[in-house]
């Protein structure tokens, strides 16, 4: 379910009015990007159950401190992050992370189904996972915001909580990493 601005914002009214129905709608809406937002900050599954869950439990504790002409979405995903970050912080976790990325690697509709190209295509994403979890965190969590859980520029600066030229140099910094990386990987015999 995909809740259109007009209609978040009048569900954020109603759950700040103790409308509970109006929360879990809104829970529903976003659940699935808040996994995923989890997901990328505390790098497990488990984890990211729990911190979402926690960080839609402290948004709602919050809501009287919710901006009304703020966008829900960013504020709501920096909560998340914030709390899958503490939650891995605390228990000194530094698993591997895993992010999806494309299935296929060619690019060539006609290539993806066959054998070849789908072991190129695990192969190449492999390559990506190892590049990435190579990366400092905050390289990372910026990627991943932007083309993994494709928020937008301005929802990604919000989330990470910087100005969105801050959040658009770091990205380009980021990737410029990342091909770095992955530059000197496919040099290596």
């Amino acid at each position: 379910m995909t809740a259109t601005p007009e209609r978040e914002g009048d569900l954020v009214e109603r759950a700040r009015n103790g409308d509970v129905s109006a929360f879990e709608a809104l829970v529903r809406a976003h659940q699935t990007v808040a996994f995923r937002t989890a997901w990328v900050a505390s790098g497990g599954a488990d984890d990211a159950e729990d911190a979402a869950q926690e960080g839609f439990m402290k948004a709602f504790a919050a809501l009287a401190r919710f901006r009304a002409d703020a966008p829900f979405r960013p504020w709501l995903l920096t909560i998340v992050a914030n709390e899958a970050r503490n939650r891995r912080r605390s228990a000194g976790r530094r698993e591997a992370l895993t992010l999806r990325a494309p299935a296929s690697a060619t690019g060539n509709p006609a290539d993806e189904h066959s054998p070849e190209a789908a072991v190129l295509a695990i192969e190449r994403r492999a390559e990506l996972l190892d590049a990435l979890h190579g990366l400092p965190d905050a390289d990372r969590e910026v990627i991943a915001y932007r083309y993994l859980l494709e928020l937008s520029e301005a929802e990604t600066a919000s989330a990470l909580g910087v100005p969105a030229g801050t959040a658009k140099s770091r990205l380009s910094r980021a990737m410029g990493r990342l091909r770095s990386t992955l530059a000197r990987a496919e040099a290596r015999p």
